[in-house]
Order: structure tokens, then C-alpha cells, then sequence
């Protein structure tokens, strides 16, 4: 299995990992600030890419006016899956979509989100060009994406543990993909090849990222990350071995309970002219 292909694997038992552990972890601060920069954006028709297991969906669905429309799609099914077993406050479409190639009419939305998932896209440019396409013309694209990995202080420590534990193949996805696309110019280039032509708005928003137990957090990224697709890619047995070898080096830096870490991510909003 390449990166490429082991950096998007979220199935098997990764989605309910995910939602369990990491969503309270890192991702429900800055899925509450998304929706209510959202509701600031006058908007008809909104379209997510990249739900994952849909906390941004279950906030925007709470934030927005019910006439307001939802369209949540993912590329992967299990995942998005996961996301319409829990539901939303109110009805929400669910489809399963490519945010390259999405399957949707041109000025279709005058809102797209999407929730750290631009990192995933192979390629940054065309993903946003595509969400350029189904914007009507004064549309916004409202994303974030993880700083880099030393301003996110649990998954760096998880990661250097990890380069412990495999010395001679250290597991990199942390580092790699979610923390991989934080350059600001890069972003804005990105977006610019895409047909974005004002400067975007570029937020640092930093959150504060608390646990009860340091065990928590390492089951968060050790087993409900493609994280875990990198351990077992190694040694399927080892698994519980990393996850334990995880919650040492973070009870070493953090203590063993209640534990609070710095996260960190930029929040872009890009204007179709």
C-alpha cells in the first residue's frame, strides 16, 4: 500500500475510532467556529466536501436557517456512512463525492466548506478549482487546515514516539499529510491557479485540545487515524505495543490525566469574483 493510498484509508473500525476519540479531541472547536463563520456568509444552497464523520455537518445543520440547504459529501463511503448513522439535527443530503471531480452543475452553491480535508486532496489546485466551478459568482470557499506539526502538541509528541518505536521506517502520516499543506503562500498560489483572483482571507485560529487520559489520546491517532494503516502496514501485531508506547510519551510530557495540548490551524476564506 503507498502513502497516497494508506493516508486516505479511513475504514474498517478507523471512522468510529475517529468519531469516538479524535472529534472531541481537535476537531469540534474549529467545526463550531466553521459553522459560525458560515452563518455570517449569505447563503441558499451550501455544499461540504470532505464530511468525514460529519461534525461540521452536525454544526452547520444546528447554525444555519432551515431553509438554508445541506449537501455533505465524502470520498469515502464508510466514513460518510458513519456520518448518516449519526445524523443531524435536521435533514441533510449525503453523497458520496470527489472533491475533484465533483458531480455537481456549475454555479450550483454559494457556500462550500470543507473541514481539513484539503490536505488530502492529490492535487490542491484542481480540488479547488472544482469548488470554484460549483460557487456562483460572489460564492465563498470557507476551509481550514492544520498548522505545522510542531505547533499541534499531542500529534507531534505521537509522532516522535512513533519514530521511536520504528526507527528504521518511522510512520510519518501526522506529519506528512494533515500537517503537511500549512504554508501560507502556498495556499494562497493554490488558490490563485485555481481562478480564486482576490487574495484570500487567512486566519491563524489557536484552540486549546484537552483529555482525560493520555491513553485517550493516543488510542485518537494510533487507532482512529490512517495512522493505524501505517503501524499495521508494519507489523499488525504491534499495534496495541505503538498505542501503549504512545500514552508513555505523552504521560511523560503531558501527565496521565487530564491533559490539555496546544492545536493550531489556519482558516481561509476565498470569494469567487
Amino acid at each position: 500500500m503507498n502513502a497516497q493510498t494508506s493516508d486516505t484509508g479511513f475504514s474498517g473500525s478507523i471512522p468510529a475510532f475517529y468519531e469516538r476519540y479524535l472529534v472531541p479531541l481537535i476537531f469540534a472547536p474549529y467545526a463550531a467556529d466553521l459553522a459560525a463563520r458560515a452563518l455570517q456568509q449569505p447563503a441558499s444552497h451550501v455544499l461540504e466536501v470532505a464530511a468525514g464523520s460529519g461534525v461540521v455537518t452536525r454544526a452547520l445543520a444546528a447554525a444555519l436557517p432551515a431553509d438554508v440547504s445541506i449537501m455533505a459529501t465524502d470520498l469515502n463511503e464508510p466514513m460518510l456512512e458513519h456520518a448518516a448513522r449519526i445524523g443531524t439535527s435536521r435533514p441533510v443530503d449525503w453523497r458520496q463525492a470527489d472533491a475533484m471531480h465533483l458531480p455537481f452543475a456549475d454555479a450550483s452553491f454559494d457556500l462550500v466548506v470543507c473541514q481539513f480535508g484539503a490536505m488530502f486532496f492529490p492535487d490542491k489546485a484542481t480540488a479547488f478549482a472544482e469548488a470554484r466551478r460549483v460557487l456562483r459568482p460572489g460564492g465563498r470557499f470557507l476551509f481550514n487546515v492544520w498548522d505545522r506539526i510542531e505547533d499541534n502538541e499531542f500529534a507531534d509528541v505521537v509522532t516522535a514516539a512513533m519514530a521511536r518505536l520504528f526507527a528504521d521506517d518511522p510512520p510519518r502520516f501526522l506529519a506528512r499529510t494533515p500537517h503537511g499543506y500549512h504554508d501560507r503562500a502556498t495556499i494562497i498560489a493554490d488558490l490563485a491557479a485555481a481562478g480564486f483572483g482576490d487574495v484570500p482571507e487567512f486566519t491563524t485560529l489557536i484552540e486549546t485540545s484537552r483529555a482525560e487520559s493520555a491513553r485517550l489520546v493516543a488510542m485518537a491517532y494510533c487507532q482512529g487515524t490512517p495512522l493505524r494503516n501505517e503501524i499495521e502496514n508494519r507489523d499488525a501485531s504491534r499495534l496495541e505495543e505503538a498505542t501503549a508506547f504512545a500514552t508513555e510519551a505523552l504521560e511523560q510530557r503531558f501527565g496521565a490525566i487530564n491533559l490539555s495540548g496546544r492545536i493550531q490551524a489556519h482558516v481561509i476564506c476565498a470569494k469567487r469574483c
